[in-house]
């Protein structure tokens, strides 16, 4: 038998969804804050129905972390204990920069399959489909951070700077990492599937990982190498992140990373915004 509470709330749907229907006045259109926190939410419940998305900021960081510490800690630093202080800040920065693609990932997929037309016929902000996603990937970048802090801090990492220097360096890592993410939705909205997509990211982000100073000195590295290593983003914001976890950062080393994270966001996020809106 149907509870008669249970029975008055069917009343009252009912009832509201005969306004709605034989009402002649628009719906209040939402607000930039509130259509933004929609498709924040509509992100989340994603990653809800599909945890396995997760793996590349739980599983993948644990992978990197621990196999290029004890592969070549002995061979490059003579010790992992040493390595691994230089080794967590530029791991980190490599591992948030490289999943900051799926960004663009998902907007493709959104295109393939049609729901990025209902999205644009929507009375909303339009730019709050974008925005949306891009804070839930904040908090993607995050946990990647995190989780990358606490096992090096298990098997021996040792930030001088402190907390207060392990939070300045995530925040530098989050705000570069917003900005490169423009890049991605950029190339999503361009490219026809995501296969060609993580395709280019790995071209662009491969040679710009591991010829930067992630994963060994540069002084150690050939002299004419030496200066693209030096001018490489992925370069300038792990120098910025070992700066803050060792306590030894620079007003010169945050302006770099801030000039560079604000070129990015400048030239993609309205090259994106302009694509969005007039993609066919």
């Amino acid at each position: 038998m149907i509870d008669s509470t249970e029975l008055r709330r069917q009343v009252t749907v009912d009832e509201r969804l005969q306004d709605a229907i034989s009402s002649t006045s628009r719906p209040k259109r939402p607000s930039a804050v509130s259509s933004t926190m929609v498709f924040a939410t509509r992100a989340l419940l994603r990653i809800r129905h599909v945890p396995e998305q997760m793996f590349d900021v739980t599983l993948f960081p644990i992978i990197f972390l621990l196999m290029f510490t004890y592969l070549f800690g002995g061979a490059i630093a003579g010790s992992t204990a040493d390595y691994l202080q230089f080794l967590l800040p530029g791991i980190l920065v490599m591992t948030v920069a490289q999943i900051t693609m799926y960004t663009g990932i998902d907007l493709n997929n959104d295109i393939r399959k049609g729901i990025f037309d209902r999205f644009r016929t929507l009375p909303i902000w339009l730019p709050s489909a974008l925005i949306g996603a891009l804070l839930v990937d904040v908090i993607r970048y995050s946990m990647a951070s995190f989780i990358m802090i606490g096992l090096g801090l298990a098997l021996g990492f040792r930030p001088e700077g402190g907390l207060s220097g392990v939070l300045m360096a995530i925040g530098m890592i989050l705000i570069f990492s917003f900005s490169l993410s423009w890049i991605w939705t950029t190339l999503g909205l361009i490219v026809r599937s995501e296969k060609s997509l993580m395709m280019l990211s790995f071209l662009v982000m491969m040679p710009l990982t591991f010829v930067s100073n992630v994963f060994v000195d540069p002084r150690t590295l050939p002299s004419w190498l030496q200066g693209f290593v030096e001018i490489n983003p992925i370069s300038i914001l792990a120098t910025a992140v070992r700066g803050f976890m060792h306590g030894t950062a620079t007003f010169e080393q945050v302006m770099w990373v801030l000039i560079v994270s604000l070129l990015f966001a400048a030239i993609f996020a309205p090259l994106t915004m302009y694509l969005y809106r007039n993609k066919k």
